[in-house]
């Protein structure tokens, strides 16, 4: 056996591992999608209908907020009102939301006050919104989500029915450019074991998350957990508040809702690539070992098997080791692919988008690495007009 057989044998080593966790991750996945319960859904019992107070922060949303804004005032809910907060925008999103407001008592028009130092945006613009707050139960959701009409009814009745502190509601993503369609069911594989909504309505799991799209709090319980306050630094603050609310005990549930909301993932090919490198630069600045781990994780598990399988088909010929990688590299590169074209079916993505599999990973895969560059080399980062020092923001964290 000479020295590139044995480098061969290691590599299939590596792709036996990769298919193991594909296995799993496949698993995984059948599970979430099968047995995640579904917002309208639920044992419905005789409750209140406590005021709602929705709170929907804005930053140069002018191409999408009108149709946020009417979805919700179409709601069959009665008790509610919208508040609807411009964050500093630099559009027409202010303008819009004072037109609303004039013609509809409902929305609360909140010019959020200029963002104090340590503060992401988003989290600011929440603040400044809860307290213009009337209700008994807070929904936060984003400008560039939609609504069906009885969604805060369903929202409501599934929450004081099955005694709830917190409910999320996965949305249906829309993804608006094909460089999105082609990426998301690559990444989304991932949210079906470390996001599951198994592992979040699990009691004894630690495993809590928000989607920002679409989340409702009994006011009380958000007051306990420090509001946005307490995640004020957070870049990704509805998974952080998520995590808080599950940790100190309250009872969460997410549930199904794509048939009921729709949201925005990536609107574009910048956003896109800031969206994956966002992902990373706080994770690197608070364990950069962590981070650096999850990098690899993701490369092998993404990547690396169209890298193998490439590699053992232009070797085919000169040894058995080559052939044993090769089997084994597409076993695994058809895993891949199986999941991408399981969750672009999910998520209503064309399968076309989910066979350009290999491009989506190379991008998620660029993307992670250019985070964690941008985290080691402490520059600022740009999300949503605004930049950010991450490094500044990790130690607030930590000191609060």
């Amino acid at each position: 056996m000479d020295f590139v057989d044995i480098v061969n044998y290691v590599f299939v080593a590596i792709v036996i591992g990769i298919i193991l966790a594909w296995a799993f991750l496949l698993k995984s996945m059948a599970n979430s999608f099968n047995k995640t319960p579904s917002l309208d859904k639920f044992s419905s019992t005789t409750h209140k209908m406590p005021m709602v107070s929705v709170i929907l922060p804005a930053r140069n949303e002018e191409g999408f907020i009108e149709k946020c804004l009417d979805s919700l005032l179409k709601q069959d809910y009665e008790n509610y009102e919208i508040i609807a907060i411009d964050d500093s925008s630099e559009d027409g999103t202010g303008k819009i939301i004072s037109e609303y407001a004039k013609k509809n008592p409902r929305i609360v028009h909140v010019s959020a006050r200029p963002k104090p130092d340590g503060w992401m945006g988003k989290n600011w613009a929440c603040m400044e919104g809860y307290k213009k707050t009337q209700g008994e139960l807070l929904l936060f959701t984003d400008s560039d989500t939609t609504h069906s009409r009885n969604v805060i009814s369903l929202a409501v009745s599934h929450l004081l029915s099955a005694e709830l502190d917190a409910l999320t509601v996965i949305p249906k993503m829309n993804c608006l450019d094909r460089w999105t369609k082609i990426t998301l069911p690559v990444l989304s594989t991932f949210l079906h074991t470390r996001f599951s909504a198994l592992r979040v309505n699990d009691p004894t799991k630690k495993t809590g998350y928000f989607f920002g799209s679409f989340f409702i709090i009994r006011k009380s319980v958000y007051e306990k957990v420090g509001m946005h306050e307490g995640v004020k630094s957070e870049i990704i603050e509805d998974g952080a508040l998520g995590k808080k609310v599950k940790e100190s005990g309250f009872k969460l549930r997410m549930v199904r809702g794509d048939h009921l909301v729709d949201a925005v993932w990536a609107r574009d090919w910048p956003t896109l690539w800031h969206a994956l490198k966002r992902l990373m630069i706080p994770l690197y600045l608070q364990n950069g070992k962590a981070a650096i781990g999850v990098f690899f994780a993701v490369l092998f598990l993404l990547f690396m098997p169209y890298v193998f399988l490439a590699y053992s088909a232009l070797l085919l010929q000169y040894s058995s080791s080559f052939a044993i990688l090769f089997a084994s590299s597409a076993v695994s590169a058809g895993l891949l692919y199986t999941a991408g074209l399981y969750d672009a079916r999910e998520l209503k993505i064309p399968a076309k988008y989910a066979m350009c599999g290999p491009l989506g990973s190379l991008v998620i895969v660029a993307g992670f690495l250019a985070g964690l560059a941008h985290a080691k080399s402490n520059r600022s980062v740009s999300w949503r007009g605004r930049q950010y020092h991450m490094r500044d923001h990790v130690q607030n964290s930590i000191s609060v």
